[in-house]
C-alpha cells in the first residue's frame, strides 16, 4: 500500500483521462439538468452540457452528498494509508465544510487530511500538482495541508464573459444592468481570487476583454507575483469554456502575449460553466508553494 494519495473533485479541471496519467484520484460533481441529476464526467459530454445550456436549461450545482465523499475516500484509502483531499474552495461551496466535519470521525483520524485551498478549476488543477510534488519530496500528510493553506492565496485568474445571461441568473447583475450589457455588448471580465468571484472590468466586446485580462496578468506578474515570476516559479494558466478549436486558438494568443512562458491549459470544470456560460475565455496566475 501506499503511504500518501492525492484526491480532488471534478471542480479542479482535471478529466479522468488526465487524474489517470498523473496518479490521482478525482471525486465526480453533481449537477441537475431541468431536475435530472448529473455527474461531471460521467454520464453527460461537454458537447451535450453546453447545447442544453445554450437551450436554456435549468441547471443547478449541488455538493457530493456525505455518503458519495465518504465512498469515495474509503475507496482511496484501500490504496494509500492517508490521502490529501483538495475540494472546491469553501468560499464557493459547501463542499469543504462537508469533508472537514467527516475528517472528524474516528475511522478517519490521521487518514484524510482535508484542504482548503480557496481555489476552482485550474488553480485548483495547480494545487493538485503541488501536492504531488510534495509528496514526491518526502513531506508528510499534515505538512502537505498546512503548506497548501499557507500558499493558498498566491493566485488568480481572470474569466471574460461572453454570455452574461448566466451571471443574471445567479444575481451577480440586475437585469436591468443585464439588458444594459447586452444592448452595448458589454463582456464583463470576472476575477476568481482566494475564495471569491467578483466583477473585474467591464469592456465593449471580447477583443478588449481579451485584453483586459493579459494586462491584468502581466501587471500582476511584474507586481504582487514579482518574486515568483523572477525566479519561474508559477504556472500560467489558461481555462475555457469553448469548442477545442477556439480554445486552442486561445492559448496560442495567450502564447504570443506572454512568450517563453510555458501554458497549462484546461478546459473548464462544467460546475464552474453552469454560472460563466458558453464562450467563456480565462487566464490567470499560480504561484508555486515554498517549503
Amino acid at each position: 500500500m501506499k503511504k500518501i494519495g492525492i484526491t480532488t473533485d471534478s471542480h479542479s479541471s482535471i478529466t479522468p483521462e488526465l487524474a489517470k496519467e498523473l496518479g490521482v484520484l478525482v471525486l465526480p460533481a453533481p449537477f441537475s439538468i431541468n431536475d435530472q441529476l448529473y455527474h461531471e464526467g460521467v454520464d453527460l459530454t461537454r458537447q451535450e452540457f453546453f447545447k442544453l445550456q445554450l437551450e436554456g436549461a435549468d441547471i443547478v450545482t449541488s455538493q457530493p452528498s456525505p455518503g458519495e465523499v465518504m465512498d469515495f475516500w474509503d475507496q482511496a484509502l484501500t490504496e494509500y494509508e492517508q490521502i490529501i483531499y483538495i475540494p472546491i474552495s469553501s468560499g464557493l461551496s459547501g463542499s469543504y465544510g462537508t469533508a472537514a466535519l467527516l475528517a472528524q470521525d474516528e475511522k478517519y483520524e490521521d487518514k484524510v487530511f482535508v484542504v482548503d485551498n480557496g481555489r476552482v478549476s485550474t488553480p485548483l488543477h495547480c494545487t493538485v500538482l503541488d501536492a504531488l510534488k510534495m509528496v514526491e519530496d518526502g513531506l508528510d500528510a499534515a505538512a502537505i495541508k498546512a503548506t497548501l493553506e499557507k500558499f493558498a492565496a498566491q493566485e488568480v485568474i481572470y474569466v471574460a464573459i461572453d454570455n452574461i445571461e448566466h451571471l443574471k441568473k445567479g444575481g451577480r447583475i440586475s437585469p436591468g444592468a443585464a439588458l444594459v450589457a447586452s444592448v452595448l455588448n458589454i463582456k464583463p471580465v470576472m476575477m476568481f481570487d482566494t475564495g471569491s468571484i467578483d466583477v473585474f472590468q467591464k469592456c465593449r466586446g471580447m477583443k478588449k476583454a481579451k485584453k483586459a485580462m493579459f494586462d491584468a496578468v502581466r501587471k500582476d506578474l511584474e507586481t504582487r507575483f514579482k518574486d515568483w515570476y523572477e525566479k519561474g516559479d508559477f504556472y500560467l494558466m489558461t481555462a475555457t469554456a469553448v469548442s477545442e478549436e477556439d480554445d486552442r486558438a486561445f492559448v496560442e494568443e495567450v502564447k504570443k502575449e506572454f512568450p517563453g512562458i510555458p501554458v497549462l491549459s484546461d478546459e473548464l470544470a462544467l460546475g464552474t460553466c453552469c454560472h460563466i456560460g458558453y464562450g467563456g475565455l480565462g487566464i490567470g496566475i499560480s504561484c508555486k508553494p515554498r517549503y
